[in-house]
Protein backbone atom coordinates (compact mmCIF):
# COMPACT_ATOMS: atom_id res chain seq x y z
CA UNK A 1 0.00 0.00 0.00
CA UNK A 2 1.22 3.46 -0.76
CA UNK A 3 0.71 5.45 1.99
CA UNK A 4 1.04 8.99 0.20
CA UNK A 5 -1.51 8.14 -2.41
CA UNK A 6 -3.87 7.40 0.16
CA UNK A 7 -3.01 10.35 1.83
CA UNK A 8 -3.47 12.45 -0.65
CA UNK A 9 -6.65 10.48 -1.71
CA UNK A 10 -8.17 10.94 1.76
CA UNK A 11 -7.36 14.45 1.29
CA UNK A 12 -9.07 14.39 -2.09
CA UNK A 13 -12.52 12.62 -1.00
CA UNK A 14 -12.98 14.79 2.49
CA UNK A 15 -12.30 17.85 0.38
CA UNK A 16 -15.03 16.78 -1.92
CA UNK A 17 -17.06 15.71 1.23
CA UNK A 18 -16.69 19.51 2.18
CA UNK A 19 -15.51 18.34 5.25
CA UNK A 20 -11.79 20.08 7.38
CA UNK A 21 -9.59 17.63 9.38
CA UNK A 22 -11.38 18.75 12.47
CA UNK A 23 -14.68 17.93 11.35
CA UNK A 24 -13.85 14.49 10.10
CA UNK A 25 -11.75 13.95 12.91
CA UNK A 26 -14.68 14.70 15.26
CA UNK A 27 -16.30 12.28 13.09
CA UNK A 28 -14.44 9.56 13.55
CA UNK A 29 -13.55 10.14 17.76
CA UNK A 30 -9.93 11.24 16.27
CA UNK A 31 -8.12 14.35 16.46
CA UNK A 32 -7.54 16.69 13.41
CA UNK A 33 -3.78 15.83 14.04
CA UNK A 34 -4.31 11.88 13.18
CA UNK A 35 -6.20 13.13 9.97
CA UNK A 36 -3.16 15.46 9.18
CA UNK A 37 -0.55 12.78 9.43
CA UNK A 38 -2.75 10.00 7.00
CA UNK A 39 -2.94 13.28 4.64
CA UNK A 40 0.60 13.34 4.92
CA UNK A 41 1.05 9.83 4.00
CA UNK A 42 3.01 9.53 7.63
CA UNK A 43 0.56 7.01 9.05
CA UNK A 44 -2.68 4.89 7.81
CA UNK A 45 -5.80 4.90 9.88
CA UNK A 46 -6.68 1.65 12.59
CA UNK A 47 -8.31 -1.05 10.77
CA UNK A 48 -11.14 -0.15 13.53
CA UNK A 49 -11.72 3.20 11.48
CA UNK A 50 -11.66 1.78 7.90
CA UNK A 51 -15.27 1.29 7.54
CA UNK A 52 -16.29 4.12 9.35
CA UNK A 53 -13.63 6.60 7.02
CA UNK A 54 -15.06 4.47 4.47
CA UNK A 55 -18.43 5.63 5.30
CA UNK A 56 -18.26 9.14 6.39
CA UNK A 57 -16.09 9.48 2.71
CA UNK A 58 -18.76 7.60 0.42
CA UNK A 59 -16.39 4.74 -0.18
CA UNK A 60 -15.84 1.04 -0.27
CA UNK A 61 -12.73 -0.23 1.92
CA UNK A 62 -11.23 -1.29 -0.97
CA UNK A 63 -11.19 1.91 -2.70
CA UNK A 64 -9.37 3.42 0.50
CA UNK A 65 -6.99 0.84 0.96
CA UNK A 66 -6.00 1.26 -3.03
CA UNK A 67 -6.20 5.31 -2.79
CA UNK A 68 -8.72 5.63 -5.84
CA UNK A 69 -12.25 4.79 -6.79
CA UNK A 70 -12.08 1.35 -8.55
CA UNK A 71 -14.84 -1.40 -9.64
CA UNK A 72 -16.25 -1.27 -5.39
CA UNK A 73 -19.83 0.33 -5.46
CA UNK A 74 -20.36 1.09 -1.42
CA UNK A 75 -23.23 -1.00 0.44
CA UNK A 76 -26.18 0.76 0.33
CA UNK A 77 -28.30 -1.58 2.77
Amino acid sequence: MDQEKIGAFITECRKQAGLTQAALGEQLGITDRAVSKWERGAGFPDISLLEPLADTLDLGVLDLLRGERGMEEKNTE
